[in-house]
């Protein structure tokens, strides 16, 4: 992977809001453009180059990119369901909504389906616990989540995959 002009542009713009010799404070938003040109995921080469990018040790991007679950580390679907499990999304029966979504999808949590439409993860707090039980779809929060609901979100996503083809 490597970044087009524009998108170094982008980069450099990142990197000169902070400090000199602070550029690694830019590692989140350079992930997302990366994240973002690479099919929603990070593999390998493309978080060395991030590393490249800010002259810092890879290490130091992988150790980033798997802590925070806004980053995926392998291909993902078209449409990532990431629901919260966190107590208060637990207590108003997030398990039974990650285990409805499981049966649905015929998926386990971190896993896509075979048509690569959907992937399921789990993730903590997304800091809405007033609306749970809650899920991240996209760049939206889907939430007071029931079984009816899941459905259709997940007709919703799959009306768009076929107007898109």
């Amino acid at each position: 992977m490597i970044f087009s002009e524009e998108q170094l542009n982008k980069v450099n713009a990142i990197i000169n809001r902070y400090p000199e010799g602070k550029q690694k404070s830019a590692i989140l938003p350079i992930l997302h453009l990366a994240q973002q040109q690479g099919g929603g995921w990070l593999d390998v080469s493309s978080m060395d180059y991030v590393a490249s990018l800010l002259n810092i040790k890879p290490i130091e991007v992988y150790e980033v990119a798997t802590f925070y679950s806004m980053y995926n580390t392998k291909s993902v679907g078209k449409y990532v369901f990431e629901v919260c499990q966190t107590g208060p999304c637990m207590l108003n029966g997030s398990d039974d909504i990650i285990k409805y979504i499981e049966d649905k999808l015929s998926i386990k949590k971190g896993e896509t389906t075979a048509d690569g439409l959907f992937t399921l993860k789990v993730v903590e707090c997304l800091g809405a616990c007033g609306y749970a039980p809650m899920m991240q779809f996209g760049k939206t929060y889907r939430e007071h989540l029931t079984k009816e609901k899941v459905d259709s979100i997940i007709e919703e996503c799959i009306a768009k995959a076929a107007a898109n083809n």
